[in-house]
This record gives C-alpha cells, structure tokens and sequence, in this order.
C-alpha cells in the first residue's frame, strides 16, 4: 500500500523529491491545455467528512490536470448520516473503482487507522485528521517559502531547501493541523521555526518540539523573521474561552496594520502566509492581506502544484520509485503528534 500520512516522517530527500516533482508540474499550469496523461484511467477520490473549500478543489483539479477521473463524497447527505461505518464506505467507493482515497477526517489519526486497516488497498493521502495533520499544506507552505527565498536570491528553485530560513507561526497553534506539519517539515528541510501564541492556545507538549516559543509578538517580529505564518483562530474546535475577547487578541497576537509597518521597516521583502480562511479584521488586518508581500493566492497556486506530483509518485508507477514514507504507511507509527 502506498500513503502519504504525515510530514513527521518525510526525510529531507524525500521533502526535495515533492517539491522539485511539484516545480516540474507547476509548467502544466502555465500551458494552454492544463493536462497530463499520468494517471489517465486512474480514479481519485476525495472523501471529505469536513467541510472543505482550497484543499477538496485543489486536489480535485490536481487530478483532473493528471487525467484522472475523480468522484467527490462529502458526508453530508450520504449514507454516513444514516450511520454506514469508514470501513463500508470506503470499501464501497472502491468496489466501484477507486485508487486513491484522498480523506479529510474530523478525528484526529483517521487517515492512518484507514491505511494500517486492511480495509483497502486504495492509496490513502491525508487531507487533514482533526488537529493532527496537514501534509500536503505543509508541502505547498515550504514551495511558497522556497520561491520566495529563489526569488530574492535570484536563483533556481529546484533542489533548494530552506536552512538558514527564519520563520514565525503565529494564533491559535494548539488546534492547528497546519502548524504541526509545518514544524516537521520545515524543521526536516532547514528551517528554524517559532511560535507565538497565548499560553492557553499552545500544546501541553510543545516544549518537546524544535521550536522557539514566543508569547509577545512585538518581541519576536523585532528578531526580524524571514517569513510569518498568520493562523485562524479555530473557533468550531474551542469549547471554552481561550483569550478574553476578539478585540484583545487581534491587540496582542493579530497582525494589524501597525504590526505590519514595523515589521516591514525591519525586513524590507518578508513573506507573509495564511492557510486560510483568512478572519480579516481578527488575526489579520485587511491591510496585510492584501499586501504584496502576502502569498495567500500563490499558496493556492501551489496546493495544486504540489497534489499533482504527490498523486503523481503514489499512483503513476514510474520507474523513479517514491520516498519510502509515501509507500509504507507503516513508517508513520509512532510519529509525535
């Protein structure tokens, strides 16, 4: 069987083979007809028991551009609702034909109970499992910040990784699937990574991590970070009072237009992210994120990039074999979470 998990795994080899398998696709998106004969006769399945706008298109039109054929499950008004099981569902969708189940999940290890069932013999590729994981964002979030560093280095993306790159994810860490790739992986490829956050919207485990943690973001932009990585505030996963109110926390911990003026006089051309959905006026002001130096839209643009060459090394059977970690889900047991 042949998954991708998790980012906790992924070695830097096998980070640097997606993202420069990832440069490669990103030609097809600048051509007149957006396709590839990759996986034509292939069946993706995007099986979302979450609701999900970037990442459910994304991987959509990654496939499509594959020449795939793809059948979109949401959970909504299917047979879920009348309380069929993970295990009949995805045994169903493969009976009629699928090879590769792309699985948003609100629990939190469900890709991985999926892979290690036996229930299947799809491929399985994490879309993100509740707060745990989100590999492919991480993967399009290092592709932007390799760009960006090719860019202001005025070189060649491909084969670059990102040591010596300093960047800070800021809000809402403790319910963020996103941050927790995104630390693995970054850390794996180079990177040195900081949080900041409110004490109560931090892991109880985040001292095990390889991260700085901050708890005043005016101290830690004045270290002039490279890159800054803006979270939601997950309000849907809080059930109590994390910070006294909105207002306070955009005071403290959003990057308002002020934050953004300082910031810019310390570092002339940062790189700002946002996995989105952006609360505009909570942990970002309007300002920022419609500034030129936020890479929303070009996240997007390279989630796509990104989800062809993963379906691409699990499903095309090219002679380049794919990372150990995308072919045995195996190696994912025991990963931090």
């Amino acid at each position: 069987m042949r998954h991708l998990l998790s980012t906790a795994e992924l070695s830097r080899s096998e980070a640097l083979q997606i993202l420069d398998t990832a440069e490669e696709m990103s030609a097809v998106s600048g051509r007149q007809v957006k396709k590839l004969p990759t996986l034509r006769g292939r069946t993706v399945v995007n099986l979302f028991y979450e609701d999900s706008t970037r990442t459910r298109i994304s991987f959509e039109a990654a496939a499509k551009r594959l020449s795939a054929d793809v059948m979109n499950f949401a959970a909504k008004g299917s047979s879920v609702s009348k309380g069929e099981s993970l295990k009949d569902t995805v045994q169903t969708l493969e009976a009629i034909g699928a090879d590769a189940v792309v699985m948003r999940h609100w629990a939190s290890g469900a890709a991985s109970r999926l892979a290690a069932s036996g229930w299947t013999d799809c491929a399985v590729i994490n879309a993100g499992d509740g707060t745990h994981e989100h590999p492919t964002q991480a993967l399009l979030d290092a592709l932007t910040l390799r760009r960006s560093v090719a860019q202001r280095e005025g070189r060649d993306a491909r084969g670059l990784d990102l040591t010596g790159l300093r960047l800070l994810i800021v809000g809402d860490i403790l319910h963020s699937r996103v941050a927790r790739s995104n630390v693995w992986l970054l850390t794996a490829l180079g990177a040195q990574v900081g949080l900041v956050a409110p004490p109560t919207l931090l892991p109880h485990t985040v001292e095990t991590w390889p991260v700085q943690v901050h708890y005043d973001f005016d101290e830690a932009l004045a270290t002039g970070p490279d890159a800054v990585m803006m979270l939601r505030v997950q309000a849907e996963r809080m059930g109590g009072a994390f910070f006294p109110s909105a207002a306070e926390y955009t005071r403290r911990w959003g990057l308002t237009d002020e934050r953004l003026a300082s910031y810019l006089r310390q570092v002339g051309a940062p790189t700002i992210l946002h996995p989105g959905p952006m609360n505009r006026g909570v942990e970002i002001s309007s300002a920022a994120a419609d500034s030129p130096h936020t890479r929303a839209l070009d996240q997007v643009a390279h989630g796509v990039s990104v989800r062809m060459a993963v379906l691409h090394l699990l499903l095309s059977g090219a002679p380049d074999s794919p990372p150990h970690h995308l072919r045995d889900s195996a190696s994912t047991e025991g990963s931090p979470r």
